[in-house]
């Protein structure tokens, strides 16, 4: 049996990036120590979830790829033997900048990049604000421990990725996130959007036969304009196993998961399940269409 220590690093972050880059070096250590050979970071890790408000001034945030987070991640990766996944602010050029996850293999090099392609705009999520769409296309990273299908965030809301990803052969599927509560929503609302994130995902892991790891910040978060409460990012980091099954799952609260997932079940779940076999893709070209009137 074909087995990966995957490690999910949940944390909550302050503006004080220095100190976040020291915390997230203490929890890759903390899940190495454990074992771990894959270790995957929440979305936008370096620093505050900055999208809440439009302010040029967080443009100062981003950095070119590569450059100095690359090569303090890589230093790490290649320290512990470990792939590691990290999502960036990139700065790919002057007034264009992407949200984009960087995957590092266990010399310390770069496997590949991701540009987060669904951008959201939401209230507390200007994100169009910020981040240019993706356009590098939905493609798996070749890594020493196999192919990763990572996407990010808003991504996870999608299934259109997601088969992509499966069918160029990722083995995983990954997603950084960073997603939580406006306080005013009822504890019966904040439990319907957490339980529609899992559910999603889970998902995608059934209806594609293979394992899927999200990891959230936790923590809350003040909104710099005062005109909401902040967000109350709500962990629940979780992995699940190819027919959706939880393998583990993280509460709201600070927490590193090391979680035994393997690898050779996609196989037999896709045997018992043979959805790609089944796909009447000669009847699927209405999908390019935004909506069919």
């Amino acid at each position: 049996m074909k087995t990966i220590k995957a490690g999910l690093v949940q944390q909550s972050n302050t503006a004080d990036t220095k100190a976040n880059l020291l915390k997230l070096a203490r929890n890759i250590e903390d899940v190495c120590r454990r074992g771990a050979q894959l270790v995957i970071l929440q979305e936008l890790h370096n620093s505050l979830y900055f999208c809440q408000t439009e302010d040029t001034r967080m443009f100062d945030l981003a950095e070119p790829i590569p450059g100095p987070s690359t090569g303090f991640f890589g230093e790490l990766a290649r320290q512990f033997g470990i792939v590691l996944v990290t999502s960036l602010f990139e700065k790919r050029a002057a007034g264009l900048y992407h949200n984009t996850a960087v995957v590092f293999d266990t010399d310390g090099s770069t496997a590949g990049t991701y540009r987060k392609m669904h951008i959201p705009d939401d209230p507390a999520y200007y994100e169009k604000f910020y981040f240019t769409p993706g356009d590098l296309g939905f493609h798996p990273i070749q890594t020493s421990l196999g192919k990763l299908g990572v996407q990010v965030c808003w991504d996870q809301w999608y299934p259109e990725g997601a088969r992509l990803m499966a069918l160029q052969g990722a083995e995983l599927l990954i997603y950084p996130t960073a997603i939580g509560y406006e306080s005013s929503d009822t504890p019966e609302e904040q439990e319907r959007q957490r339980e529609a994130w899992t559910t999603v995902q889970r998902g995608h892991a059934v209806a594609n036969g293979l394992p899927v790891i999200a990891v959230n910040r936790c923590g809350h978060e003040p909104d710099p304009s005062g005109q909401t409460r902040g967000i109350q990012f709500w962990g629940g980091s979780f992995v699940a196993g190819p027919q959706g099954e939880l393998l583990a799952r993280a509460g709201q609260e600070e927490e590193n998961l090391v979680v035994d997932i393997d690898m050779e079940r996609s196989e037999n779940v896709r045997r018992w399940w043979p959805f790609l076999r089944d796909r009447r893709i000669e009847e699927f070209g209405p999908l390019c269409r935004r909506f069919i009137d």
